[in-house]
């Protein structure tokens, strides 16, 4: 938080005053560069804490448990993925964009763009300094909220916690993430039979034909950071789930990650992944699994004794790329827990 001049978040690529941001953005880095400031003594613990609550607030990307605790690793800074869920408890959602929500962000930038969601939040904020000279509490005092149904206070909010939840349990012991402003209050809580399939590719190819049916959990493995290789978003699975009107009634599960177009009780990020041996790797036709967002719970029904039997049995399958870059990334690359980050 505090890394761009205020307003540039949301103002329109159209805009002219776009135009006078980059101008703006170029000053201020000569400014900053003469005064000696450098990134990390604005990227602080507490800037990242404000970003975090500021992401919840919107709705929430599940994409954002990745980007910013990378950022954070390289800024110097821990940034584990519970912070994001000890917030989210405490973060209201004042915003409702689309696609889980009613307004464009075209709307949110007339109503006043992030200053104004800034001022909205700003009990919850730490007045942390910005690369534009301004301090949190100087761009909040500055701000205006033009739109009170497109930027809500914090007593009139849309939901009382942040856009994402983490989930943990014996499928996900170091953590799952959802997006919990996509999930409608009945599906908050799922239980169905897993449909496996190894590959994005295979899932698709049985949605498409019609084989997932109403109560079933799609799982989607092998595609984390080093079964990806790379953790592709499954946004073409999602996608047709939600288009087949299935959003609320078919649970997805992968160590892959979503897009910010994903809708409905779709948890990713599952940790260990399947390519490291994590249980969902173990998980087979058939077996029930329970999701519960509000308790923060995800659970494969297998007893340990089983579970261990089936480990036994597992052998990594051989890596989906074999040689360059990839190759490399697949053996170095960390848990998306911690970022998806090069260790």
């Amino acid at each position: 938080m505090g890394m761009s001049i205020p307003g540039c978040a949301t103002a329109l690529a159209t805009e002219a005053k776009k135009r006078r941001i980059a101008m703006d953005s170029g000053e201020a880095i000569v400014e900053l560069v003469r005064k000696g400031i450098t990134a990390r003594s604005i990227m602080t613990k507490k800037a990242f804490e404000n970003a975090v609550r500021v992401d919840l607030a919107l709705g929430g990307s599940t994409n954002t448990v990745l980007h910013l605790p990378a950022i954070a690793r390289d800024a110097g800074v821990k940034l584990d993925i519970d912070l994001f869920d000890k917030l989210s408890r405490t973060t209201p959602q004042i915003t409702s964009i689309r696609p889980g929500g009613e307004y464009f962000m075209e709307d949110l930038e007339y109503a006043g763009g992030i200053p104004a969601v800034l001022k909205s939040l700003q009990k919850l904020l730490n007045d942390e300094k910005s690369v534009g000279g301004k301090s949190i509490s100087q761009i909040t005092r500055e701000a205006a909220i033009e739109n009170s149904d497109v930027i809500r206070s914090i007593k009139t909010a849309y939901r009382v916690e942040g856009g994402i939840a983490i989930l943990k349990g014996n499928l996900a012991p170091k953590g799952a993430v959802v997006k919990q402003s996509a999930v409608s209050e009945k599906a908050m809580k799922f239980t169905g039979k897993a449909r496996v399939f190894d590959s994005e590719e295979k899932a698709m190819a049985a949605i498409m034909k019609g084989r997932i049916k109403k109560g079933d959990v799609v799982v989607v493995r092998y595609e984390g950071p080093k079964g990806g290789p790379g953790m592709r978003e499954m946004l073409s699975p999602t996608s047709a789930i939600s288009g087949m009107g299935l959003s609320e009634s078919v649970a997805l599960i992968t160590d892959g990650r979503f897009s910010g177009g994903t809708r409905g009780p779709c948890v990713g990020h599952v940790s260990p992944e399947a390519m490291e041996g994590g249980v969902i790797a173990l998980v087979k036709e058939g077996d029930t699994i329970a999701i519960d967002i509000h308790k923060r719970k995800i659970s494969l029904k297998v007893s340990a004794k089983e579970l261990a039997a089936r480990r036994k049995k597992w052998k990594q399958p051989a890596p989906k790329i074999k040689k360059g870059y990839l190759t490399r990334y697949s053996r170095m690359v960390s848990s998306a827990a911690f970022g998806a980050v090069l260790e």
